[in-house]
C-alpha cells in the first residue's frame, strides 16, 4: 500500500493506494466511525485481482487534511463534493464506487448526479442520500431508538461528550451496530487512531446536525444540496449490500425505488453495519458482479 496526498480545492485527501496503477479503479469510502482500515481486507484482494484500489480518508478523519478557512462541514454536499473533486484532481474519468455510512452516502451522490463517473455502485445499505427535508418527520419509536447518538450530538452536551470519549462512543456503537462482529482490540485501536484527527469532532456535529436542518452547510455546496433534496434516481448498475443484523439501518422490506438502473439487493445474514470489514469476500464479490456486463 502506498500513501499520498492529493491537493483538492477544499482540502488534501490522504489517499491509500493498492494495486497497478493501470488496473481498473475501484474507490473505496469509509464511514462513521470507522476508517480507512476497515477496507485492508478487501483492497488486498481486490488488488490481487488486478484493480487499482484507492481507499481515501474522509474529511475529518486520519491524515486528511481541512484547509484553514474551509467549513468543517460533514453534510452530504461536502461527502459528494470531496469525492468528485478527487476524482478530478487524480484524473480519474470513471471509476467503481463502494461504499457504506457516510462513505456510501458520497458513492450514491456521485452516482446520482455524475453517472458518467460512475462505473457501477455498491452502497452498503442502499438509496443513502439524505431527505433532508423530511427529516423532522417522526419515525417508529423501534427506529427512533437507533438513532440516539444522532439526536445526543444536535446538543453542545454531546459534542463534548464526543470529543472527551470518542473512542468509547465509537466502541459502542461498533457493538450496537455490528452485535454478532467480535472484532478485535487491534482491529478497533487502528481504526480509532483515525479519529485523532482535529477535525473530526466539528465535521461529525456538524453532520449530524446539518442532516436535521439544525446547521447550515458550506454555501460552496448549495447547488449539489439543491440537487440532492430532488432525490435524484441512480441509474448506473448498483447492488445494496445490506447486512442482515444491521443495528442502525435494518433492511426495509423493500429497497428504495430510487434506482432504477440494473439493480440488485443482496443480504448478508450476521452481518451488521460494516460489511466490507466484516465480509470483505462477499463485499468483493459484489465489486466484481456489478461491473460485469
Amino acid at each position: 500500500m502506498a500513501l499520498r496526498f492529493v491537493e483538492t480545492p477544499q482540502a488534501i485527501i490522504a489517499v491509500e493506494e493498492h494495486g497497478p496503477a493501470s488496473g481498473p479503479p475501484v474507490i473505496l469510502l469509509h464511514g462513521f466511525p470507522y476508517s480507512a482500515r476497515g477496507y485492508d481486507a478487501a483492497a488486498a484482494i481486490l488488488a490481487e485481482a488486478g484493480r487499482r484500489v484507492l481507499v481515501p480518508h474522509l474529511r475529518g478523519y486520519g491524515q486528511t487534511r481541512l484547509r484553514p478557512g474551509v467549513i468543517r462541514s460533514g453534510a452530504q454536499g461536502a461527502l459528494g463534493a470531496d469525492l468528485l473533486a478527487l476524482m478530478d484532481a487524480l484524473a480519474i474519468p470513471s471509476a467503481i464506487l463502494a461504499g457504506y455510512d457516510w462513505g456510501g452516502r458520497a458513492a450514491c451522490i456521485v452516482a446520482a448526479l455524475h453517472p458518467e463517473r460512475c462505473t457501477g455502485l455498491v452502497s452498503c445499505t442502499g438509496y443513502n442520500i439524505q431527505d433532508i427535508a423530511r427529516s423532522g418527520d417522526p419515525a417508529p419509536p423501534e427506529r427512533e431508538m437507533r438513532h440516539w447518538y444522532q439526536y445526543y450530538l444536535h446538543g453542545e452536551r454531546g459534542a463534548r461528550g464526543l470529543a472527551e470519549n470518542r473512542r468509547e462512543f465509537g466502541r459502542l456503537l461498533w457493538q450496537q451496530w455490528s452485535p454478532g462482529w467480535r472484532f478485535s482490540a487491534v482491529d478497533f485501536a487502528a481504526s480509532a487512531a483515525h479519529w485523532a484527527n482535529e477535525d473530526y469532532v466539528p465535521v461529525v456535529v456538524q453532520s449530524y446536525r446539518h442532516r436535521f436542518g439544525l446547521a447550515a452547510g458550506d454555501p460552496a455546496h448549495d447547488e449539489i444540496e439543491a440537487a440532492l433534496a430532488k432525490l435524484p434516481p441512480i441509474t448506473v448498475p448498483s447492488i445494496d449490500l445490506h447486512g442482515g443484523s444491521d443495528g442502525v439501518n435494518p433492511p426495509p422490506a423493500k429497497p428504495s425505488n430510487r434506482f432504477t438502473g440494473r439493480f440488485e439487493r443482496r443480504i448478508l445474514p450476521g452481518v451488521g453495519h460494516n460489511p466490507p470489514q466484516e465480509a470483505p469476500e462477499e463485499f468483493c464479490r459484489a465489486l466484481r458482479d456489478v461491473a460485469a456486463p
